[in-house]
């Protein structure tokens, strides 16, 4: 009776660590260091109450101003640590207000950071359709050219600071 005991109580301790170690596999499925739901949710929202603002002809509070560079600086961030394509639409909406703002740089970055990592997604034409409607020419280069332009790079590292260092993005003049 003792080691029917015995051998139940170990039975129960393995059942809860192995539990245990699931629960943290499931949580850990979007990779390393993953912004978690609720706050890509609160991002979404408060990028679009900031192109409510926008559309209305309101002024951003330094606070929103803040909230907006925040945003941007955690999408950067979380693109560096593991890509994920829940990120496109963030960064879609993001570009669109950086455009109405008419901070074209940064919605060229969040435009061009969709086509880059993202191109399969269903924002690809868009953030493309935005980038030409700025003016910027969208080339797709082919795998030959992104080879060479990979061995290029390992030759000649010195970019141009007043170029675009993306070769698929040119503005035409």
């Amino acid at each position: 009776m003792k080691k029917i005991l015995v051998l139940l109580i170990i039975g129960v301790i393995i059942f809860a660590i192995a539990a245990k170690d699931s629960e943290a596999a499931r949580r850990s499925k979007r990779g390393p260091a993953a912004i978690p739901q609720e706050e890509l949710t609160g991002m979404s929202n408060t990028i679009d109450n900031l192109t409510k603002k926008v559309y209305s002809a309101s002024l951003f509070s330094p606070e929103e101003n803040s909230s907006m560079i925040n945003i941007k600086i955690k999408l950067d961030n979380q693109m560096l640590l593991a890509p994920d394509p829940t990120l496109a639409p963030l960064y879609f909406k993001a570009g669109n207000l950086y455009r109405a703002r008419e901070y074209r740089t940064e919605a060229i970055e969040c435009y061009q950071t969709i086509l880059e990592n993202f191109p399969d997604t269903a924002l690809a034409p868009k953030a493309r359709k935005a980038l030409t409607d700025m003016g910027i020419k969208v080339v797709q280069p082919s795998a030959d050219q992104n080879k060479s332009e990979l061995q290029e790079g390992a030759v000649n590292s010195d970019i141009s600071s007043s170029k675009n260092s993306n070769p698929a993005l040119n503005e035409s003049f």
